[in-house]
């Protein structure tokens, strides 16, 4: 197989160049990204722009089954909280082999929409009575295999869950799969690590949230961690919902980015999901800290959480990425145009995204969360440039929405103007095509199997 690849258009992590020639090593780095280049002879040409591969910085990989399956109004105003409970619903019965057919298909979903990659923030641990599994370990390698095979870069995050509310509540029977004591994750850690490791995956731990994860075992768990890794990503959901911000004031008097970052070494390390409702204060403090923003915005509309204040984060300094969360959505430019679009609706202010050293929105805004991903993910797919892997995605030049235009404008059309997942033509990672003329070569049974899975699921009593 070829190592290079020559562009006629290309998006570096400084702008659009032209005649752009890469170049990668056999562990799929890239070692020369050129531009100005003459095409050599021997060199395959891309169908079109060349545009970095996407990270998706937060991904709950079973909820993909139930997409659709909740919007129906169950109570006298619906929420975050009655969705949660249906969600425990389907959690409770889902088997080993069933999370693996449903991410394998997710998997494929996600590289045929321009992800490259994804941090999976997985909580579902033990056997639905929620006693441990013979190998502990037995949901997280279903996990390691779906993106293994689907050719997929992952982040594994094992979640801490301990309890259900702030003040250490004890946790309900709808989390009982969920449920680790700290000593048992850091075992987790350790059995996964070379797993991980031995197919190029990453490790990182996530304790789920404030609410759900005591202070002394947040201390604990992050002390253990860094004696296996001290560089492993660290993911939270933090401040998602306003019912959160005010359950955490009533516990601690403080709000939970503020109460965080006093108690916690929050760096660059750190991914705040959602991190939906700051102050001020804590929109400065948390961009100051290095850490990444995880922006869901499909899923955060999907379940009614609010806006983000994207003026205030990057006007602070903040980095940031998107994640499709509960996969409500699945497609990178999707979730760039609904961030887009909810600012301009909070603002009354069009194109939010660019910025003084890019006016193209698509561009401006995929340069970030690409950069963003990268330090979430933990892994070096920060876009074109020398020692990143050669993650990206060639857009179909072809296609009605971007014939014709130039590069810039063929992915501005592409997020905003086409079906979005429909202009993407080849998808690579690690040097490797997994995507080509739109199609993963397992769609089909992939397919399949999550329609047989989701069936089971569905019709099991």
């Amino acid at each position: 197989m070829s190592k290079t690849l020559f562009a006629k258009d290309a998006l570096l992590p400084t702008g659009w160049r032209r005649n752009v020639l890469l170049s990668w090593d056999d562990a799929g780095r890239l070692t020369q990204v050129q531009p100005d280049a003459v095409a050599p002879r021997d060199a395959p040409v891309s169908a079109g722009p060349l545009i970095p591969g996407m990270p998706n910085l937060h991904s709950h990989a079973f909820q993909r089954a139930f997409g659709g399956l909740t919007e129906f109004r169950g109570a006298a105003q619906d929420s975050f909280w009655s969705w949660r409970t249906l969600m425990y619903r389907f959690a409770a019965q889902i088997s080993p082999a069933q999370v693996e057919a449903i991410a394998t298909w997710l998997y494929i979903e996600m590289l045929e929409a321009g992800y490259s990659a994804v941090c999976e923030f997985h909580y579902l641990h033990h056997a639905p009575d929620g006693t441990p599994y013979v190998d502990d370990a037995e949901l997280a390698l279903a996990l390691l295999r779906a993106a293994e095979r689907t050719g997929i870069g992952l982040t594994l995050l094992p979640v801490l869950y301990q309890t259900s509310g702030f003040g250490g509540l004890p946790p309900n029977e709808g989390q009982r799969r969920f449920i680790r004591a700290t000593d048992s994750m850091l075992r987790l850690l350790e059995r996964l690590r070379p797993l991980c490791e031995a197919q190029g995956a990453r490790l990182g731990l996530a304790p789920h949230s404030l609410r759900a994860v005591p202070p002394e075992g947040l201390r604990e768990a992050l002390a253990g961690l860094d004696a296996i890794d001290a560089t492993a990503p660290v993911h939270i959901h933090i401040a998602e919902q306003t019912a959160e911000v005010d359950a955490c004031l009533a516990w601690s008097g403080q709000r939970p980015v503020a109460w965080l970052l006093d108690h916690a070494e929050v760096d660059a390390r750190w991914c705040l999901v959602h991190a939906t409702h700051m102050d001020a204060a804590e929109y400065r403090r948390a961009a100051a800290s290095g850490a990444v923003a995880g922006l869901c915005p499909t899923t955060e509309a999907n379940l009614g959480d609010g806006i983000f204040d994207f003026g205030a984060w990057r006007g602070a300094g903040g980095r940031w990425g998107v994640g499709s969360d509960s996969h409500a959505c699945v497609n990178a430019a999707e979730e760039l145009m609904m961030l887009e679009y909810s600012q301009r609706l909070a603002t009354r202010q069009r194109n939010v995204g660019a910025d003084a050293g890019e006016p193209s929105v698509a561009s401006a805004m995929t340069l970030a969360a690409v950069q963003g991903g990268a330090q979430a993910s933990g892994r070096a797919v920060a876009g074109l440039a020398p020692g990143q892997q050669a993650d990206f995605v060639v857009l179909d030049a072809a296609h009605p929405s971007l014939a014709g235009l130039s590069a810039a404008d063929m992915l501005s059309a592409h997020v905003f103007a086409s079906h979005r997942s429909s202009a993407v033509d080849t998808v690579w990672v690690a040097g490797r095509p997994r995507v080509s003329a739109g199609r993963h070569p397992l769609h089909s049974q992939a397919a399949a199997a999550f329609i047989a899975a989701r069936t089971q699921l569905l019709t099991t009593p």
